[in-house]
Parts: C-alpha cells; structure tokens; sequence
C-alpha cells in the first residue's frame, strides 16, 4: 500500500469512529438533526428491545417520543471500537457501551451494558454514514427510587422485554 492509500484508510478510520462518537453524543445531547445526519436514509436499525426499523425517520421518531421529553437523562459511553475496512466505501465495526438512564417520571435509574455491531458506507461526497446498527444488551441493573430517595434493585442480570418496559 502506498503512502496515499495508507493516509486514506487512517483518515477513514479517524471519520468511522468519529461518527459514532457523534452519534453517541447525539443521543445524549437530544439532537435530533445530528442524529439523523449520522445514519444513510434507508438504514437499518436493530436495537434489543426495540422494534426493527428498515429506515432512519422511524426510529427518529420513536427516539424523539422515549428520550426526547422532559425528566429524561442519558448517557451512551461507547468504547473499545473495533473497525474493518471491506473496501474503501464499506467498514464493519464492533463497539462496547455503557448506557446509563435516569427517567424522573418512572423515578428508575437503569444502567446497560451493550455490544454494537454496525455497518458504515462512504457515499459518493466522501462521508461516511451508519447504513446498518444492531445491538444487543449484554447485562442491566434498574433500580426503583421509592419516595423517601431509596434505590431497589428491581432487575439485575440480564433485561427481559422492551426497553422501559
């Protein structure tokens, strides 16, 4: 590989991983047009405990109705990525996550852990975009606030069911 070639595929690994830094922050942020801007428009999302979605616009909407509304509070610690290169348009990646959810309304605090695996294209302008997301819940603690402020471990282990629920 030449020395051109090499910078690009550093430069693409550097853009891959920034665009699931952004999309993380994005869904801590509520920002709901940086979110969007991160996935191809027909992607695929499958994420344990939510239904599939076969494009962005739905799962923005479903988004925009569980996360974005007042009392709710996340935060998506995405770490140890993994990134393969298939060809210089397509990259497979692999990532850990520490979600954590504080949801007033429910008065829950709930913290996951979560492994991605995504698929990322490169389109014609040079920007990569998440075209296929799928993850899967690796272990959960929930615990219940009662109304004097204490916590009760309500599920530990492993989370049955939509997330929520």
């Amino acid at each position: 590989m030449d020395l051109e070639n090499r910078i690009q595929a550093l430069e693409d690994d550097r853009a891959v991983r920034d665009l699931k830094a952004r999309y993380l922050r994005a869904a801590d942020g509520k920002d709901i047009e940086t979110m969007r801007g991160c996935f191809t428009e027909r992607a695929l999302i499958e994420f344990d405990g939510f239904p599939r979605f076969e494009s962005r616009e739905p799962f923005i909407e479903i988004y925009q109705q569980i996360a974005c509304v007042p009392g709710i509070f996340d935060i998506h610690h995405g770490a140890n990525g993994v990134v393969c290169f298939e060809n210089e348009n397509r990259a497979t990646g692999q990532w850990s996550l520490l979600f954590h959810n504080i949801n007033l309304q429910a008065r829950t605090l709930t913290q996951m852990g979560v492994e991605y695996d995504d698929v990322f294209h490169k389109d014609g302008a040079g920007k990569w975009r998440i075209s296929e997301t799928r993850s899967r819940r690796t272990s959960a603690l929930v615990h219940r606030v009662d109304d004097s402020g204490k916590p009760l471990v309500t599920v530990m282990g492993e989370m049955q069911g939509a997330f929520g629920a």
